[in-house]
């Protein structure tokens, strides 16, 4: 069921209210001049920072705050607590289960991948241009299935799967907004899965992602099924839904700002930055900490039990740490954004989201260097802990 509406950002905030949703940006600039850290009783209460330095403060703070409850939503009822290394571990656990995924996700391999991820875009676009429609989603048919079958592609999975794999992450991270039994049944058919998937390495090993993992060791020792499955589950969601928000909110960035589509079209050099500018002003991902030991912040006491939102994507429109944040500047030159996170939790696969982001946008402009938002279009928005646009409808010039 739906909340009510929200009526008081600054004591009473939801990130599932549909106006947070559609346009949250007016919210933090309100928050950050009148009561910079909100807090809410909703969805089992929590505090939202809404500046880069306190953002920055709690993620660096492994002392006061843990990861051990990633998601912004409520546990959902009769279910455990999901252990998905590296992403809910903290120190000294949390290295030894990075280190397990490193090299996975090296700029060696990312290079390896890119041509598998040029290979799935060229079969979308040619997919829509097959249908001989002047339009398209530019989410729906073809930002949304990127991801998917890259990190379906490393770990070895079916890509055929895709379906599967696309509806658990809308569970988790969509429809599970407002009823948690989707997101606790979403997690046990995910773990349902692997499990299967991991029997069958066990019986004959491929060269995957998947493999490794049932061949490293941590202290000398195999990793454990709950450990194996926890990871499986990690790299499976944390790579779907966040990154083709990013593409699709770059798609529309593009589609509705036809100064820097055609700039992109004649400058292609200006890529790389643009990418980072997209993930600075449309940061897809806000994440979760438990405090552990009471501490203050900025003013704000919290207390052992309570939950911390990392608000990166407010944290990237901070007035006081970038010039005109409201603005997106695809030459900005100095942008210390942190769409990936920071601290220690840092995401391990940054560097493939780069890479998907920027393959995506350049086959794309390649086929549809003219493309547009079609007129008195509704794009929604959505997403509490991932926020991306759900279709951008388009019309196509070739």
């Amino acid at each position: 069921m739906a909340s009510e509406p929200v009526t008081d950002w600054a004591r009473d905030f939801d990130l599932g209210d549909p106006q947070y949703e559609a346009d949250p940006y007016v919210i933090w600039d309100e928050l950050r001049e009148s009561c910079p850290i909100a807090h809410t009783e909703r969805r089992g209460g929590a505090f939202l920072p809404t500046t880069y330095d306190d953002v920055a403060a709690i993620a660096y703070d492994t002392e006061h705050f843990s990861s051990r409850r990633t998601s912004v939503l409520p546990d959902p009822p009769g279910a455990t607590l999901l252990v998905a290394p590296p992403i809910t571990s903290d120190p000294p656990f949390h290295t030894k289960a990075r280190r397990v995924l490193l090299g996975y996700f090296s700029p060696k391999n990312i290079t390896h991948l890119e041509a598998h991820t040029r290979q799935v875009c060229t079969e979308l676009l040619d997919a829509i241009e097959a249908t001989g429609e002047p339009t398209a989603d530019a989410a729906g048919d073809f930002a949304q299935h990127i991801p998917v079958r890259v990190i379906a592609h490393m770990l070895g999975i079916p890509e055929a799967d895709e379906a599967i794999f696309t509806g658990w992450a809308v569970a988790v991270f969509q429809d599970g907004v407002d009823d948690p039994d989707i997101v606790r049944d979403a997690i046990k058919e995910i773990l349902a899965y692997f499990e299967v998937q991991i029997r069958e390495r066990r019986i004959e090993g491929k060269d995957d992602l998947l493999t490794g993992l049932l061949e490293a060791e941590m202290d000398g020792d195999p990793l454990t099924d709950k450990h194996l499955l926890g990871t499986c589950f990690l790299l499976l969601m944390a790579g779907i839904d966040t990154t083709w928000s990013g593409i699709g909110s770059s798609l529309w960035h593009l589609a509705t700002t036809p100064s820097d589509r055609d700039r992109l079209v004649t400058e292609p050099a200006l890529m790389d930055s643009a990418v980072e500018e997209f993930l600075r002003a449309y940061s897809p991902v806000t994440m979760a900490r438990e405090v552990i030991a009471d501490v203050e912040v900025n003013g704000c006491p919290m207390h052992a039990g309570d939950k911390v939102l990392l608000n990166f994507p407010a944290g990237n429109r901070d007035p006081a740490k970038f010039e005109r944040p409201d603005e997106i500047l695809i030459d900005r030159e100095k942008n210390r954004h942190f769409a990936f996170g920071i601290g220690i939790h840092r995401c391990l696969g940054s560097n493939v989201a780069r890479m998907e982001m920027r393959v995506a946008l350049e086959t794309w402009l390649e086929r549809f260097p003219s493309f547009a938002l079609i007129p008195d279009a509704q794009v929604r928005w959505g997403g509490a802990q991932v926020r991306g646009p759900r279709e951008v409808p388009v019309t196509l010039v070739s």
